[in-house]
């Protein structure tokens, strides 16, 4: 059954041709048109009377190619399950599962929204059809669903369950490239099945033709992971009464993020290194505002979600007014800077922009890196006056995109300029540079030869310290935590809490006392003390690795000796009462 076409508006219209409104790339397809074609135009292309452009199967794979990291993709069929918790959608559930047929790893999402009547799966498998035209809405451009599948896997198979009213549907639908290309398709066919429940009882329901029908079951049970009817719909015993299942094959290779120096592990431990490859922790931020009703489970676990203006320590709130068009609203963007609480023995830095409360950019780096200036700054704001890029990753370069990055950049040194004092560093400003020093001197200077060391290091960009995080468990770093994923991400217990903050200094104070001077040596102290803890760590880890064998081992030799005594009892019972049935000797 081949997918339904989505209308559109093209460039001319009526008798005479339509300028267009405005030729900027992102404003090109912002325009609103009919919500359907006439009735004489969809009954023209229904007989085919028009010819229509072909899409080949090699699209799929050069659409897909839009998302550069399979987290990304991830992130897409997420954002449709979080697009309908409007419609009642409570969790959705990312694990993985085995296909029978050759025994390789599928992905599997369920949510429990609103689920697609037999046109809305229709809609979701055509190219460039979207009905979310809501400010709230992620979703916009119709073209997630096609990359993020065809990013993941080759082949996606869908079921999904609507209730409108007293009708209940149920739909299948199989996008399988494999069978696009090996069968020479020369145009993207999707088979479909649709069913209905009449009388208690699941009948088919027939739009075109029998024949047609047939034929699509037939390609569903020969190219997908299941062999018969009655197993396609066994896979909606565990959809409630609506809501969608995917399932992705033929996952790709897992990504590593592995490195050799021992500086650089330990700073991976942090969420904004840990993003990159552990999907539990790139999920916990994903979305700026927590959920009320809604959670991500994550192979069986759910994640906790986690705001990162919350792990910010002197955390100032910063109004920006981006300059957009001249007859647009002015818009007003809040933006959360502070100091990551292990600063300033942990260096990570960044900005992490949100729009329509989805995590586009994460820890944005806006200033070079090898600067010493915004070291351990981290931002948070929501730019829902820009559009990101089809694959939700990076926004376009526009030039309002480029003062927006201009203008962070000039947030974070204003920022440092103004509280670098607070985490150890000499402070830019004069006055209280010599405010700092006073104190110092007050305190009892430990000598010039070590704040000389200090210093050093901070110019060649030996920070030491600044390489370990507060805490190196898996479960806790800067306060974001991040649950164990099965294969992907594991949990090694509850990190214990170390305060790397100055002493004296509260998180409210800007002034330096006498109270609040610092020993030029702490952050030195410091980062000794957390690589002897990450070392016994890893010993005890290791031991505790030792231990765990040891004990399996003496369970398994514990129960080989219980299953040789109970086969000697067995065998001194049959002795015994062969003995007694035996006559007595005379």
């Amino acid at each position: 059954m081949p997918a339904a076409m989505a209308g559109g508006t093209g460039g001319a219209g009526g008798g005479g041709s339509r300028a267009l409104d405005c030729r900027s790339f992102w404003k090109a397809g912002a325009f609103e048109s009919a919500s359907a074609p006439p009735r004489e135009f969809h009954d023209a292309l229904e007989a085919g009377d028009f010819d229509r452009a072909r899409v080949h199967p090699k699209f799929l794979h050069t659409n897909a190619t839009s998302h550069k990291w399979a987290f990304g993709a991830i992130a897409e069929l997420l954002d449709n399950a979080v697009d309908e918790i409007c419609n009642g959608a409570t969790f959705i559930k990312v694990d993985k599962s085995v296909n029978l047929k050759d025994n390789s790893t599928m992905l599997v999402f369920q949510d429990d929204g609103g689920g697609m009547d037999p046109e809305g799966v229709r809609r979701c498998m055509s190219l460039g059809f979207s009905t979310k035209k809501s400010k709230k809405t992620i979703g916009q451009y119709g073209n997630g669903f096609k990359t993020s599948t065809m990013r993941l896997g080759a082949d996606a198979i869908v079921f999904t369950r609507a209730n409108r009213g007293s009708n209940v549907t149920l739909s299948i639908g199989l996008l399988s490239y494999t069978f696009l290309r090996r069968t020479m398709k020369d145009d993207i066919v999707v088979p479909m099945l649709d069913f209905k429940i009449q009388d208690g009882h699941i009948v088919p329901l027939v739009y075109g033709s029998q024949g047609d029908w047939d034929s699509s079951l037939k390609i569903i049970l020969e190219w997908s992971p299941f062999s018969s009817k009655e197993e396609l719909l066994q896979q909606f015993k565990d959809i409630v009464s609506h809501g969608t299942k995917d399932i992705l094959l033929r996952d790709q290779d897992k990504a590593s993020g592995g490195v050799t120096k021992a500086q650089k592990e330990i700073v991976q431990q942090h969420i904004s290194h840990r993003l990159r490859f552990s999907l539990r922790a790139y999920t916990s931020i994903l979305y700026l505002k927590k959920f009320e009703n809604f959670q991500i489970i994550l192979r069986g676990k759910p994640v906790e979600q986690i705001r990162i203006a919350d792990e910010l320590k002197f955390k100032k709130l910063v109004t920006y007014k981006p300059q957009v068009a001249h007859d647009s609203q002015v818009v007003s963007v809040k933006v959360d800077v502070g100091f990551a609480k292990e600063a300033p023995v942990l260096g990570i830095f960044g900005m992490n922009v949100y729009h329509k409360n989805r995590l586009i950019m994460p820890f944005w780096k806006v200033l070079q890196e090898g600067s010493s200036r915004g070291r351990s700054v981290v931002g948070v704001l929501e730019a829902n006056f820009i559009e990101p890029a089809h694959d939700k990753q990076d926004f376009e370069r526009t030039p309002l995109f480029i003062r927006l990055e201009a203008k962070l950049r000039q947030i974070i040194l204003d920022y440092w300029k103004e509280k670098c004092h607070l985490i150890g560093y000499q402070p830019v400003d004069p006055q209280l540079r010599s405010q700092y020093k006073a104190a110092l001197k007050d305190s009892g200077n430990p000598g010039p030869k070590s704040q000389q060391k200090a210093s050093t290091s901070r110019r060649t960009g030996g920070h030491t310290s600044n390489l370990l995080p507060e805490t190196y468990d898996d479960t806790e770093v800067i306060g974001l935590t991040a649950n164990g994923s099965g294969s992907r991400v594991r949990s090694f217990g509850q990190a214990q809490e170390n305060s790397m903050e100055p002493v004296g200094l509260d998180e409210n104070s800007v002034d330096i006392g006498s109270e609040g001077a610092l020993d030029p040596n702490i952050m030195e102290k410091l980062s000794e003390e957390n690589i002897g803890l990450f070392t016994r760590r890893e010993e005890l880890r290791q031991r505790d690795t030792q231990l765990r064998q040891t004990v399996g081992e003496l369970e398994q030799q514990l129960a080989e000796t219980k299953k040789k005594c109970a086969q000697l009892a067995d065998d001194l019972r049959i002795r015994k009462s062969q003995q007694q049935q035996q006559p007595p000797y005379i």
